[in-house]
């Protein structure tokens, strides 16, 4: 199971667990067409509905990146990074979010580290909530973040840690793109 996508390894967690597409979509709040596209085709559009699967089939998040070895300590070298997902705006077809694992590999791990790579978008952007903390530290472009009412931007190096239960989203400030290394925890 190492080699396959994020959406076959959660249809695969599925149908072990003998769960219907029909229950999965009672069970996570979700539409049946994205649940398909997610199995199918691979496609996100935020953390939040990936965190509704995993808490749906009693796994955390980081199950669906994982390897079969648990290592520690875990190096993630540069030139060694595979990009592990990415998310989709609405209605875009071009990538908006990718995202890089940094603690794959590693299966006892409390937090989700990554390395994400963030396109400019037009148009309104989808606030998210879900229970935990992120923290993201900008290390190329700008980052727009909106917490609750609150909008700021952040540059090269400045960071921001935050209570992600608050709706909130990010995205690449003044059509440019941006990095980011995030840490997000989710409480069991």
């Amino acid at each position: 199971m190492t080699k396959a996508k994020v959406g076959q390894r959660i249809k695969t967690f599925r149908e072990k667990q003998g769960v219907s597409l029909e229950e999965f979509s009672e069970r996570t709040g979700l539409g049946l067409e994205f649940l398909d596209a997610v199995e199918e085709k691979d496609k996100y559009p935020s953390l939040g509905p990936l965190l509704k699967i995993a808490r749906a089939l009693g796994v955390r998040l980081g199950t669906f990146l994982d390897d079969q070895v648990s290592k520690d300590p875990l190096i993630t070298r540069l030139g060694e990074r595979q990009e592990e997902f990415t998310m989709h705006s609405d209605k875009e077809k071009v990538a908006s979010m990718k995202y890089f694992s940094l603690g794959k590999g590693k299966s006892d791990r409390h937090m989700e580290p990554f390395f994400i790579e963030i396109q400019p978008e037009d148009g309104e952007h989808k606030m998210t909530s879900h229970e935990g903390e992120e923290f993201i530290i900008v290390v190329s472009g700008k980052l727009d973040v909106v917490y609750g009412k609150e909008k700021s931007t952040l540059g090269v190096g400045d960071s921001v840690y935050f209570n992600s239960v608050v709706p909130h989203y990010v995205a690449a400030a003044n059509g440019e793109k941006c990095d980011i290394y995030a840490v997000l925890y989710f409480p069991e």
